[in-house]
């Protein structure tokens, strides 16, 4: 990966001084031909830096089974179709059908979203992102890898631990002030190229024994505001993953973001309209994943009273791949 320093990059407010179309966006900063973002803050020595945060050696799988959800949490992903069979009876093969790599546990790709004011990241065109077709596809980042220092932000256990726990069955917008706030109160630092593990506490939630599935589906997550987009970039993390549906709140109804197309009615609204995704995928070059199972691991870090670990995530290497199922994995 590139070698990137944080003090050589602009801030999110200089990135809105930026003029043309590169203005408030990331292209260009780590090269006009990047296909990875801000995976490029993994450089070598932070990746072997990391290796400090491993004081027990345990290995915690941060995975849902690719079949979790039947019916799927999002109509139009299904659920996967697993066919086992054998040449004889001594031989076993298998073949599964009806794969999304984004009904479970994943990491999204930077070519899951454009912004409809400005395009797919880096001026990457529309009809070039195809199946089989390279630009931005996930398969950069298998071909990376992604290994760093993790940090667990608990907002689950510190809203609790004040006495005020966070709705789990409503949208409520997480602000960057309670990010700062949790982080202060488990006594960690975030630094650059670290890999933000957020857990909100809806998949245990959700899970719980007798628990019912809201339709429509809701869940908290990160405010959808600028100063969100703000802080994760101006922290120079690597990589941001929840233990929630879109990483930010869903339904983005409370959403005050807003792009020209949607004012000017050349798009209709949509659920896509004010989400925080349309920021940070395309503008930012920001790989982030959602449905990561945290509660072991929330788990481990309270036991421990340390909250940073190394965490890999090495994601199916499909050529011109939109996203993949995670793969990912913390050692502590």
């Amino acid at each position: 990966m590139t070698s990137v320093h944080a003090d050589d990059l602009p801030t999110y407010a200089e990135l809105a001084e930026r003029t043309g179309r590169q203005r408030g966006t990331a292209w260009g900063v780590f090269g006009d031909a990047d296909q990875l973002g801000t995976l490029n803050h993994l450089t070598p020595d932070r990746t072997r830096a990391a290796m400090s945060s491993v004081r027990r050696g345990i290995t915690v799988n941060l995975n849902l089974p690719l079949d979790a959800f039947d019916p799927p949490l999002i109509a139009h992903r299904g659920a996967i179709e697993h066919h086992v069979f054998g040449l004889n009876e001594y031989h076993r093969d298998e073949r599964i059908d009806n794969l999304f790599t984004q009904s479970s546990t994943q990491i999204d790709g930077l070519r899951h979203f454009a912004h409809p004011d400005h395009g797919f990241y880096n001026e990457v065109p529309g009809d070039r992102l195809r199946a089989g077709t390279p630009d931005l596809g996930i398969q950069e980042v298998a071909q990376a890898g992604i290994a760093g220092r993790g940090i667990l932000i608990d907002l689950a256990r510190y809203r609790s631990g004040i006495g005020r726990p966070i709705d789990q069955d409503s949208a409520e917008q997480i602000s960057v002030t309670e990010l700062d706030e949790a982080l202060h109160w488990q006594g960690t630092a975030v630094s650059p190229g670290d890999i933000l593990l957020l857990r909100f506490g809806w998949l245990e939630h959700i899970r719980r024994p007798g628990a019912t599935r809201q339709v429509p589906l809701v869940s908290p997550g990160l405010a959808q505001r600028e100063e969100t987009a703000a802080w994760l970039w101006d922290s120079r993390v690597a990589m941001v993953a929840a233990d929630n549906l879109a990483l930010e709140a869903w339904p983005a109804t409370g959403s005050a973001l807003t792009t020209l197309a949607e004012q000017s009615g050349r798009l209709e609204p949509s659920s896509h309209t004010g989400m925080l995704h349309r920021i940070l995928i395309p503008l930012l070059g920001l790989t982030i994943g959602e449905l990561w199972d945290l509660d072991h691991l929330a788990d481990e870090c309270e036991a421990s009273g340390h909250h940073d670990f190394l965490v890999t995530a090495e994601p199916l290497n499909i050529t011109g791949g939109v996203g993949s199922p995670a793969n990912a994995l913390a050692v502590i």
